[in-house]
């Protein structure tokens, strides 16, 4: 059996690449990522052309209808490139939410906009996972009160998919009485994160599934995250060894040594099998949903961890420099801190691994 990418996925990795060599090169992710508001309008509206925006948008409301592999596929290219455009919350994670918890009106309402490009919506479910102090949201009488730490695309969201404590999905418009944004700063400047505060603030209920849809959407973020890392690892990775091959000292290249070949080597030997873990943990979302909450968490922790690695060697490798802003290898070093901590570190997901497969107590 050949488990690989098709020849549809293949070509669409290659467009999404082209599309962002482009459109966002570094100089265009350093001037978005000096603003307040980090994302790129121009990178959006040319993946909005690509059908981005609509690939996990059923058919009947004029999406593609594609696959959370597809959306994988997608974001290491994103992760590659660091680019500074609204996908994971806006792009996966809301149509998901709206696809399998959503009413037929709320549907039909924001499907086709999310599809078109129209219309972003934030996601906030990191208080599913871990609760710091003075955060949780809670939902009595259609009204949400309390704190929603992390919101992701938070940026341009015309609405947010809230969980409440119970773990049930809620639906509230960006503009809703009692309810206040504010931007977050995080390491990432190429991502927008936001605080949620809500005083009597109206939305309307997702499906109450018992929080089945919520788990589904942890699971597709850890997928789309985990992706996002193995691309930003694949691009430390070439770039420690294009400057190895460049670099002299003592007469020689640097990838001339017994020790600089030592370190590009493991990078690779322990980015690689990542690829195939992300692939199939994309693939068992759709295809072996039973599973898919647990090859996620696998995902996640095990690509933390080995692009946690690769971002600090692919540092030493290039000496000095690598310190530098000169190279911007800071995009990538920080986009993997991001991915590795946002829905879940590598310790918090594995004790949730070991909790679904009973060797412990669930928190």
């Amino acid at each position: 059996m050949d488990f690989g990418l098709s020849q549809d996925q293949q070509m669409l990795r290659d467009a999404v690449s082209r599309c962002l060599a482009n459109t966002s090169p570094l100089s265009h992710v350093r001037e978005c990522a000096e603003r307040d508001n980090p994302l790129s309008d121009q990178l959006l509206r040319a993946l909005n052309d690509l059908g981005v925006a609509g690939m996990l948008v059923p058919e009947e409301h004029g999406g593609l209808g594609m696959t959370l592999l597809d959306a994988a596929v997608v974001a290491e290219q994103l992760g590659y490139a660091v680019a500074p455009v609204p996908f994971l919350a806006s792009q996966a994670l809301a149509p998901i939410a709206l696809r399998d918890a959503g009413s037929e009106e709320q549907k039909a309402h924001w499907l086709p906009k999310i599809a078109s490009g129209e219309a972003r919506i934030g996601v906030a479910i990191s208080e599913t996972i871990e609760v710091r102090d003075g955060a949780g949201v809670s939902s009595v009488g259609g009204k949400l009160n309390g704190t929603a730490l992390f919101a992701l695309d938070f940026e341009g969201a015309d609405a947010y998919i809230v969980a409440d404590s119970g773990g049930r999905l809620h639906l509230v418009g960006a503009k809703a009485s009692g309810l206040v944004a504010i931007a977050l700063t995080t390491i990432d400047r190429t991502r927008s994160v936001g605080e949620l505060h809500f005083d009597g603030t109206a939305a309307e209920p997702l499906a109450d599934d018992g929080g089945v849809a919520t788990a589904r959407l942890r699971a597709a973020g850890r997928v789309i995250l985990a992706a996002d890392s193995l691309g930003a690892g694949q691009a430390m990775i070439e770039k420690a060894v294009d400057y190895a091959g460049q670099r002299e000292q003592f007469g020689r290249l640097i990838g001339s040594f017994q020790a600089v070949k030592h370190m590009c080597a493991e990078m690779a030997a322990r980015h690689e099998p990542c690829r195939s873990l992300v692939w199939y943990a994309a693939h068992a979302f759709d295809a072996v949903p039973n599973e898919a909450s647990l090859v996620a968490c696998y995902a996640k922790s095990h690509t933390a961890e080995v692009h946690r690695f690769v971002a600090r060697t692919s540092i030493e490798v290039h000496g000095g420099m690598g310190f530098t802003d000169v190279l911007g290898l800071h995009y990538w070093f920080k986009r993997i801190g991001f991915d590795r901590q946002v829905l879940g570190g590598p310790e918090v997901v594995r004790a949730e691994a070991a909790a679904l497969q009973g060797w412990t107590k669930a928190a």
